[in-house]
């Protein structure tokens, strides 16, 4: 192999770990509002938007696991409920086998503590 494919394959590693970088779903946390009582739920997700989704089609279909919340969305109805993405993890490492999982946790359990969506006042135990 000659210094000229060389270079261009070293070129294309970098090219690849960049679009993997700008495409790969974002990283966050997510709230569940209900707008009738105020109960919040707080959670994360690798892909917040998908998670988020999951969430809402649970709760659409009967099965979210959280039974309080479940019960709840079922007698105020989906139109009394809010989901949205609070916050935003971004990768700022350049190793893609960098793992955020207790970078999330982190950020999930800052939340937590601002927002404390226990008992009355939310969904989370």
């Amino acid at each position: 192999m000659n210094c000229l494919n060389l270079k261009n394959k070293l070129s294309d590693k970098k090219e690849l770990k960049n679009q993997y970088k700008q495409n790969q779903p974002r990283m966050g946390v997510f709230q569940i509002k209900n707008l009738e009582n105020g109960k919040i739920f707080i959670g994360r997700g690798m892909n917040v938007q998908g998670k988020l989704n999951s969430a809402k089609f649970q709760l659409e279909q009967g099965s979210h696991p959280n039974r309080e919340m479940q019960n709840d969305f079922k007698q105020f109805g989906a139109e009394n409920f809010s989901f949205e993405v609070v916050d935003y993890l971004d990768p700022k490492k350049d190793d893609i086998n960098y793992d955020y999982n207790d970078d999330l946790k982190l950020l999930e359990e800052m939340w937590l503590e601002k927002l404390q969506p226990y008992g009355e006042k939310g969904y989370n135990k």
